[in-house]
């Protein structure tokens, strides 16, 4: 079970590594701004340094997930477990608080929240 949760979590830290892309190196960029729904370059430029910061967080809870895998992988699952759990449920639970917002972005939600579920679920059974 502890593999399969290894898999879901490094899908869910690559999703958050794509995502630390798009916020703090792509923002401006036409194709980020259609798919965050940003309306025109003005609002992308005046949102450009809360992205960055934003995107930075994403990347934290990546790098978090990946280490909790190598510890995983090399037998240390108490620390391992707890970084894969918390980077996780900090995943899953931000698509949770955007689907709150707004409930037209379920299908970002999903992808967001949904490996990182599926992480959380298969290393609570492994333990």
């Amino acid at each position: 079970m502890l593999v399969v949760a290894s898999v879901f979590a490094l899908i869910a830290a690559a999703i958050h590594v794509y995502i630390f892309v798009l916020e703090s190196m792509r923002w401006t960029a036409p194709a980020t701004m259609e798919l965050f729904r940003i309306p025109n370059g003005e609002q992308a430029a005046n949102t450009q340094g809360l992205a960055y910061n934003q995107g930075f967080y994403n990347l934290f809870l990546a790098v978090g997930a990946i280490l909790g895998v190598i510890l995983l992988g090399v037998g240390n699952v108490a620390v391992g477990a707890t970084l894969v759990g918390y980077a996780a449920a900090s995943m899953m639970l931000a698509g949770v608080v955007l689907l709150l917002k707004d409930s037209r972005m379920l299908r970002p939600a999903l992808i967001q929240a949904g490996p990182a579920l599926l992480a959380l679920v298969f290393l609570i059974a492994g333990l």
